[in-house]
C-alpha cells in the first residue's frame, strides 16, 4: 500500500523507520514546520521530517493542515492509508476522506482512557497498573474512534514519564505492521469506546509542574515521576537573600510516614530534604535551583541551607509561606 505517514513528535519515529524498512511505500511525510528552539531560537526540524528527507521521501510542513493547499498537496499524494502518530493537529474531515483504506492513528494510551495529548504521563500520575498503545480510526473528535488494536504494558513502580515514553515508542511499531495487515485482508475488527470509562489528559505546559504540597505525598510523588522529564515538577523556595526562586524536584522522591504543615521542611541534610506534604512526606534527594545545575540534596543545601520551620511553597502562594 501507498501510506501517508503524518506525526511530529520523536515517539513516532520507530514506527516511521518501521514502515520505511516494510513491504509498503512511505508516499510522503506530513509534519509540523521548523519551529525556533532554544535562547538563540534557532530553526529545528521535526525529527520525522530528518528521518523522512535521509529516505528520499517528500514531505510537507503545512502551518494549517486543514488549508486548501495542503489538502491539495496530500491528495496529489495518492495515498491508499494515512498513519497518524504525534502530529500535533486535529485533522479536518475532508482529509480523512483522502485514503480509501483508512486514516488511523497510533494513540500512546489504553483508550478509552487518557484521551488528549498528556497520554504518556497520565497513567502514571493517576497510578494505573499499566500503560500502552491504541491503534484506532481517526475521526474529527479528539480521540474518539472505533479502536482497532490495544497492547497493553505494565508500569513499574518507579516508571517514569520519559521511560514510558521510550518503552510505547518501541511498542507501536509492531503493533502498527499488524493493523496494517488486518486492513489489506479486511479482518480489521472495529471496537467502539466506551464514552462513560474515558479520561481526558490535556496538554501540558511548563507550570504545570508546580508542586502543591497540600495534596498527599503518594499523589505528589507519582506526579514527579509522571511528569519527568516534560515537564518537570517543582517548588518555590526563599534564598538567603529573601528572593522567591523555583527549584526543580527530580525522580526519585521517597514517601515517608512524617507529619507536618504542608510545604514545611522537617529535616534537611546530605541524607535528604524531608517535605511534609497533606499526608505524610517526600525525601527529596535531586533538585536543580532556577540558573544552576542539578545536584544532589546535600550539595543543594551548602550552598541554600535549610532548617526545620522553613517551607517550600508554590506559586500561588506569593511567596508568603517561604518562612514560618
Amino acid at each position: 500500500m501507498r501510506i501517508l505517514f503524518m506525526g511530529t513528535g520523536d515517539i513516532a519515529l520507530p514506527s516511521l523507520q518501521a514502515l520505511l524498512g516494510s513491504r509498503h511505500e512511505v508516499c510522503g511525510v506530513v509534519t509540523q514546520p521548523d519551529r525556533p528552539v532554544g535562547r538563540h531560537q534557532i530553526l529545528h526540524a521535526p525529527p520525522p521530517k530528518v528521518m523522512a528527507m535521509a529516505a528520499g521521501v517528500p514531505v510537507l510542513q503545512p502551518e494549517r493542515v486543514r488549508a486548501a493547499g495542503a489538502l491539495q498537496a496530500i491528495t496529489a499524494l495518492k495515498p491508499d492509508l494515512i498513519v497518524v502518530m504525534a502530529y500535533g493537529q486535529i485533522l479536518p474531515k475532508a482529509l480523512l476522506e483522502i485514503p480509501p483504506v483508512a486514516c488511523i492513528n497510533v494513540h500512546a494510551s489504553l483508550l478509552p482512557r487518557f484521551r488528549g495529548a498528556a497520554c504518556v504521563q497520565g497513567p502514571i500520575d493517576a497510578g494505573d497498573a499499566e500503560s500502552g498503545v491504541t491503534i484506532m480510526h481517526v475521526t474529527e473528535a479528539l480521540d474518539q474512534g472505533d479502536m482497532i488494536l490495544r497492547k497493553a504494558v505494565p508500569l513499574a513502580p518507579d516508571e517514569t514519564g520519559g521511560r514510558l515514553h521510550d518503552t510505547l515508542a518501541k511498542l507501536a511499531p509492531a503493533a502498527l505492521l499488524e493493523v496494517i495487515d488486518q486492513l489489506e485482508q479486511g479482518t480489521a475488527p472495529r471496537v467502539r469506546q466506551d464514552a462513560e470509562l474515558s479520561t481526558y489528559a490535556p496538554k501540558l505546559v511548563r507550570e504545570d509542574g508546580g508542586l502543591d504540597w497540600s495534596r498527599p505525598a503518594l499523589e505528589l510523588e507519582r506526579r514527579i515521576r509522571a511528569y519527568d522529564p516534560w515537564p518537570g515538577t517543582f517548588t518555590m523556595f526563599t534564598d538567603h537573600r529573601g528572593r522567591a526562586r523555583r527549584l526543580k524536584v527530580f525522580p526519585i522522591a521517597e514517601l515517608i510516614n512524617r507529619a507536618g504543615d504542608p510545604g514545611e521542611i522537617l529535616e534537611a541534610s546530605e541524607a535528604g530534604i524531608v517535605v511534609a506534604c497533606g499526608q505524610d512526606a517526600l525525601i527529596l534527594d535531586e533538585i536543580q535551583p532556577d540558573g544552576g545545575r542539578r545536584v544532589s540534596a546535600g550539595e543543594f543545601l551548602t550552598g541554600h541551607p535549610l532548617s526545620p520551620t522553613d517551607r517550600f511553597f508554590s506559586l500561588e502562594n506569593g511567596g508568603k509561606s517561604a518562612h514560618t
